[in-house]
Parts: C-alpha cells; structure tokens; sequence
C-alpha cells in the first residue's frame, strides 16, 4: 500500500498528536517570559486582591486606611465608582485598618464574605462577616454586618491581617503576636487563653457559643488542642507577624511568611496533609537564628519548626527587612505552575522558588523581570488570585500589577507563554493551506515561513517545541476534607 504526500501529513499529524496527548498528560510545560502589568491605579493603600471562586470578570481590592473594597472589571479594565462595600471606625496606624478578606467557598450561593480589620476603639481586632446585597451584585449590604470573632491588641503592630479557607472548608486566621518587639509578653509560645502569634483554625458554618456575642463560631473538632491543655482555637503557633499567607489551589499546602524582627524574613510550609500543632519557633528563634536562647524551650530543640526558605536584613538583591508572601502560581501560564512568588516591602525585590518533596530550586531574583509595564512596581503590599488563578501585586503606593506572558515563542500561537493543544488546534485548522487560502495562518507557517503551504514539516517544527517545554512531575497529594476532618 502507498500513500500520497499529503497522506503522509496527516499519518504524522495523527501520530504526533496521540504522542504529546500522552506526553502532556504527565507532564508541565516549563518555559515561561512574564511581566508585571499594571491593571489597576489611583488607589488608596491598596493591601490585598481576590475573588469569588466562581467569578471570572471581577477582581476585589481592598484600600487599607479608607475602608474600602473596590471592584476592578477585568476586561474593561475600569474600577466601580461605588465601592463594594465602605467599612467605618478603623484604626488608621501604618499596621492598622481593613487588611484583609476573603469569600466564602460557596459565595455564588451564600453571598457571604469576611473582613479582618483593626477598629478605631481600642485598636482590637475583629473578624467580620458581611453579605452581597440582594439588588445588586457588585454592592454589600453593610446592614449585615456580623461579629465572628475579636481580640484585643496590646500594640498598634503586628496585627497579621490575612483570611484564607483551607480545602477543609474552615476559616484560617493568622494573628500577629501583639506587637512592640521581640515578643514582650511571650504570646506567640503561649497556647492557653492567648489567641496572639498563632494560626487559628475555625468553622463559620456554626457557633458553638450561642451565649457569647464575641464568638460566633465553631471549632473544629480535629484542631490539635481540643480537649486538651490549649486553646481550641489554635491550629498553629509561634508567629511574630504573618503577612500574607497562602493555601496552594492545588495541593492544598500553606505558605505562611512571617515578617522578622532585627535580622531574618521566612517563609514556613506547611503540607496539606498536616495534623496542626506545629511551632513554627518565634520568639525563641527567629528563622534559623537562636533569638532567645534562655526561654522555655533551647533553640535547638527538635519540636521547633525551619522555614523552608529565609533571608537577611542585607539590602537588595539578596535580602530586605519585611517580607511580603505570596502565591504558588496556578495561572494560565502553565510554565510556572508550582512557582511560589514572593517578595520584600522595603527593598522592593520579587523572588520565587519551587518546593516540592522537601526540596527547594529553582529560586529566582525576579525583581528586573517583574519591574512594571505601563507602572513602577515598588512597596509591594501583598499578592492576590482571581478565580482563574492569575497572579496579582499590590503597590501600596496606589497601583495594582498583573503577572502577564511577555514573550512570543515559536509555536505559542495565543500567546499564553505555553505550547499546548490549544496551539495545536491552530495548527490543525491551518494544515495543508497557503498564502492566499483563507484559514492559512501566517504565524504556524513556521519550517518556511514564506508562504509555503502548512505542511509536515510545520508539524515537525511544532512537535519539537512542545516537547522541548516539557517537565515531568509527579501527580499533587491527596487534599483533606472537611468531612474527612470531622
């Protein structure tokens, strides 16, 4: 039996097409030009950037001082004149204010979302839960204002700021350790009645303390103090100052970034798998550096949790003073799924790395790459997702970024910083035309790009592109559930 030329293209096509199927299908793309875009400015203070899980069009973005939420439309590109939701009577100190939010799993269905803020009496923390109005989708009701919890604060700093569900459903609460410096009352190692420098763990589907009107929640029953000498509230402890933390949307993992003292910024993980009770160290150390070697516990004693990753206050490009952390990157840019981003406040430097299997590469210096197009990218408040899993940066300055695929490479014909099935489906329309036919694409023509017609040879060139992107990494733990937990 023979076959045309053009038989043969198409046997080829066919053939290559089930290899990288098979190919792709355990594997990532790895190649990857970004940049930070600006998406959002004339902001006041803006310190965190989220969305509805659902919610594809909209991103919400929190201004610190003047208790605002803003909505920025994602694909005009223009911020709502009538803020989401206005929050009144905050402390308005450089550590203090609205600093954080986050949707409820089931926002599409509930409406429901929480706020961490500082109020102006006292200077008191106060978990809040609020709900979208039943008229208008992109304006709260703020009448539903609901107290879930509160703790007061010796100190004006140091108030964390960060919310986050885990894939178990609960609310996460990180909390500073009161504030001043080095930790004066010993609160982050103290885990009886003494919420302060800890992770909380708590379920805001329930209230357990119908007769308190300060705790207005449940406590899940599998947090490692229940029952036991500790506070049930507490999932985690030994925090100074966690600003910003993060559940990787994949995995289920938690990074944890804790502001330093006088010398040392880290970042600690936590694996999805964790049973809590971990001490992540502060104030006895501070990241890998013995910071107060005559408390309870030496510095080196083996219950004290390492970050996986910490820095010195050196300066720029190796180090800065106040770490800001960020996200894993599980964006449309598939070659840096697995990225975690993060960077320093002060010295305005952007770093990632990869962590996996206990092991830490790929750390890169992004600071050049990352500097602003359309903006200068400085102060970097926080990082934030979208429901697609774009990366966002806050410039406290007023501006928002986003991470954005800045090269072309031979083969990315949508330009998405990845070669994969839906460039081949590109590459599929345009087999066998020319210049002049109507579906030839100019930009697949890629062997003989002078008007020759898309052929095997077009598809030689594209398979080894592909191919060339690939990185083989093993499939992602298994998450925990709430029903699981419970």
């Amino acid at each position: 039996m023979t076959f045309s030329p053009a038989a043969h293209g198409h046997i080829r096509m066919t053939f290559i097409a089930l290899a990288l199927c098979f190919l792709s299908s355990l594997a990532v793309p790895c190649f990857a030009s970004v940049g930070a875009l600006r998406v959002a400015s004339g902001l006041s203070r803006p310190v965190y950037a989220t969305s509805p899980a659902s919610d594809t069009e909209r991103l919400f973005i929190v201004e610190q001082h003047v208790g605002r939420i803003r909505i920025l439309n994602l694909q005009s590109g223009s911020l709502n004149a009538t803020p989401f939701l206005t929050v009144g009577g905050l402390a308005t100190g450089n550590e203090q204010g609205l600093l954080g939010m986050v949707f409820d799993p089931n926002y599409a269905e509930s409406g429901l979302f929480y706020v961490n803020l500082t109020r102006s009496s006292g200077g008191a923390t106060e978990i809040r839960q609020y709900r979208v109005s039943a008229e208008d989708p992109n304006v709260a009701d703020p009448s539903s204002n609901r107290l879930v919890m509160t703790h007061g604060q010796p100190f004006s700093n140091h108030n964390a700021g960060w919310l986050g569900f885990g894939p178990d459903g609960y609310l996460y609460v990180p909390t500073g350790d009161g504030g001043s410096a080095n930790d004066p009352g010993n609160r982050a190692q103290d885990i009886t009645d003494q919420r302060l420098g800890k992770m909380l763990r708590i379920d805001v589907s329930v209230d357990d303390f119908p007769a308190d009107v300060q705790r207005n929640y449940g406590i899940p029953p599998d947090n490692p103090f229940v029952g036991m000498a500790g506070d049930d509230e507490i999932w985690a402890y030994g925090l100074r100052n966690p600003w910003r933390c993060s559940f990787d949307r994949l995995t289920g993992d938690l990074y944890i970034a804790d502001v330093g003292q006088n010398a040392i910024e880290e970042v600690h993980f936590q694996p999805a798998a964790s049973l809590g009770g971990e001490n992540y160290g502060w104030r006895i150390i501070e990241g890998n550096r013995c910071n107060r070697g005559a408390d309870a516990l030496p510095c080196g004693h083996p219950s004290l949790i390492r970050p996986i990753h910490d820095y010195g206050h050196v300066g720029a490009p190796d180090g800065g003073v106040s770490i800001t952390g960020g996200y894993v990157y599980r964006g449309p840019i598939v070659g840096l799924h697995g990225v975690y981003f993060f960077a320093d406040f002060v010295s305005n430097q952007i770093w990632s790395f990869r962590y996996q299997d206990g092991v830490k590469t790929d750390f890169i210096n992004r600071t050049t790459q990352l500097s602003g197009i359309g903006g200068s990218l400085r102060s970097i408040s926080s990082f934030g997702e979208d429901a697609l899993g774009n990366l966002y940066m806050c410039d406290l300055g007023g501006e928002v970024f986003k991470l954005v695929c800045t090269a072309e490479e031979a083969g990315d014909f949508d330009g998405d910083c990845d070669i994969d099935f839906a460039d081949y489906a590109q590459l599929a329309n345009a087999w066998s035309t020319q210049f002049g036919d109507a579906a030839w694409n100019a930009a697949v023509d890629m062997a003989d790009p002078n008007g020759a017609a898309i052929d095997y040879r077009d598809l030689d060139f594209f398979a080894e592109k592909w191919l060339s992107g690939l990185s083989f990494d093993p499939p992602p733990p298994p998450r925990r559930s709430r029903a699981n937990a419970r």
